[in-house]
């Protein structure tokens, strides 16, 4: 019998998992890690049982949703099992709680390899995060030579049938200008595209908030060449959309910084090695590595899952200033985006 819904001390039913397989990742952007990132020990991350259980326990707890993150999820080898093993939680079985969607996050550059797979296994909907088309620009962004890749990757996920989404960082020192033809270029091959904040999580060599572009200026500047209209569209994470009758498509913004969104947040995450964050602004942590290698896994996790919902923060508090340190010291790619 499935136990009660996972609510937290706010009142907020959780329903949302992004769970992320590894903190790794084959691209190195600046504003996310530096090149000799040191990464979690592989003996340290949950296997593909683990990361059943973890996620059986969470669907049996009312969580509807799960997306995979990393990191980069499609450098490790257990992210396509895993995937085929939690397709199988699509819909309901014989009573029993299931997912309504699994999707993940990924940067594209494994994605034409694997595109026809993830869609047999159930998948409809991938985030794919892109900031740049221009070649040299996304060179100097990831300190890798990548884009034919990427480009191939969205491609080959269209052509199976995956809708895709954009998720765009909006950065002053690069892609600014871009941002309107990205907008095009997005909405031109059936794509949404969600435009993000830089947040400041981890330390990194370049300065943040040279980087930071506040979505209110991303939105006057569209506005500039597009109408945005408001868009009733909700896709169970943070963003709100709007929709541009000039190109039919739609456009998000996610605004950690200038706009908070923390009142309705539905979400937790889950770290590679098992570690529960009920938000990503704040360092509470709840193990859950050690609850499914104990004796009694099931039962511990429930409690584990109970103990976390009263740690989950009203709220996050981000700020972005001129030499300021970074909110956490954990990097985003070891919580998972």
């Amino acid at each position: 019998m499935a136990c009660q819904n996972l609510v937290d001390e706010f009142g907020r039913t959780i329903k949302y998992l992004r769970m992320s397989v590894t903190d790794r990742c084959d691209l190195r952007c600046n504003y996310c890690m530096g090149e000799a990132m040191q990464f979690m020990p592989r003996r340290e991350l949950l296997d593909l049982d683990e990361l059943v259980q973890v996620a059986d326990a969470f669907i049996a707890r009312g969580v509807n949703k799960i997306r995979l993150t990393g990191g980069e999820p499609l450098v490790r080898a257990v992210t396509l099992p895993l995937i085929d093993e939690l397709g199988t939680r699509l819909g309901t079985r014989a009573g029993e709680p299931g997912l309504d969607e699994l999707t993940m996050t990924t940067n594209a550059t494994n994605l034409a390899r694997h595109a026809t797979r993830i869609a047999a296994a159930g998948v409809k909907r991938l985030n794919v995060s892109l900031d740049t088309r221009d070649a040299e620009k996304f060179r100097a962004l990831t300190n890798r030579d990548m884009l034919d890749r990427v480009l191939a990757g969205i491609d080959a996920a269209l052509d199976a049938g995956i809708r895709i989404k954009l998720n765009t960082v909006a950065l002053a020192d690069t892609n600014r200008e871009e941002i309107p033809e990205l907008t095009a270029w997005a909405h031109g091959k059936g794509m949404d595209i969600t435009f993000i904040e830089v947040m400041p999580l981890g330390d990194i060599v370049a300065e943040r908030s040279d980087q930071f572009l506040s979505l209110e200026t991303v939105r006057q500047d569209l506005e500039a060449r597009y109408t945005l209209n408001a868009s009733s569209h909700v896709s169970g994470g943070p963003a709100r959309y709007w929709d541009v009758p000039e190109t039919g498509g739609r456009i998000g913004f996610i605004s950690p910084i200038s706009h908070n969104f923390c009142a309705s947040c539905n979400r937790v995450r889950v770290t590679a090695k098992g570690e529960l964050f009920p938000c990503l602004g704040h360092g509470e942590l709840t193990d859950l590595r050690a609850a499914v290698r104990g004796d009694a896994p099931q039962s511990a996790l429930d409690v584990a899952l109970d103990r976390a919902m009263k740690t989950k923060p009203e709220r996050h508090h981000f700020q972005i200033a001129k030499g300021a340190q970074p909110t956490l010291a954990r990097h985003m790619s070891v919580t998972g985006g």
